[in-house]
């Protein structure tokens, strides 16, 4: 049976949007799984998708001590095969690919967040590198964004950036 995944990160709460749009609202309740990189900002974000279904989730560089307590820096889980790793920072674009082999070779997919800038490679490693971009926070992209992933029988399928 398949799962389908909702990937999210850097919703900055309440700093660039006074919450979840209602998009990222349907895909949560369309999601087996709810994935977010970090820069919650407010903890009613994590208590809201909470309400929408399963989330596995980091904490980020602008989230405050009431998310820390709650969230890792790094999660892992296994989702229907597929070895999953989530952080919000993984460094400067030049080089991250090699970098995050180094870093996370136990893994087969790695979302991440900070840079607001969607991303989707595989590493030289096999490591499949994926950012969400933001839903609230474009800064620079010309669309808010979000990720949906399939699962299958150990295998992604259907990975879709969504913009909003």
């Amino acid at each position: 049976m398949a799962t389908r995944l909702l990937l999210l990160s850097d919703t900055h709460i309440p700093g660039r949007a006074r919450g979840l749009p209602a998009a990222v609202l349907r895909a949560a309740d369309d999601a087996d799984l709810i994935v977010h990189a970090g820069d919650w900002v407010a903890a009613s974000v994590l208590d809201d998708l909470a309400g929408h279904g399963d989330v596995l989730g980091v904490f980020g560089n602008n989230d405050g001590p009431d998310l820390r307590a709650r969230l890792p820096e790094v999660a892992r889980r296994e989702v229907d095969g597929v070895r999953f790793a989530v952080v919000h920072e993984t460094g400067q674009a030049r080089k991250r690919e090699e970098r995050m082999d180094a870093e996370y070779s136990e893994v087969d997919v790695l979302v991440f967040g900070h840079s607001h800038i969607p991303w989707d490679t595989t590493t030289p490693g096999g490591i499949r590198l994926l950012n969400p971009g933001s839903p609230t926070d474009r800064r620079r992209q010309p669309h808010h964004t979000m990720m949906t992933v399939v699962v299958d029988d150990g295998i992604l399928r259907d990975v879709e950036l969504r913009t909003l």
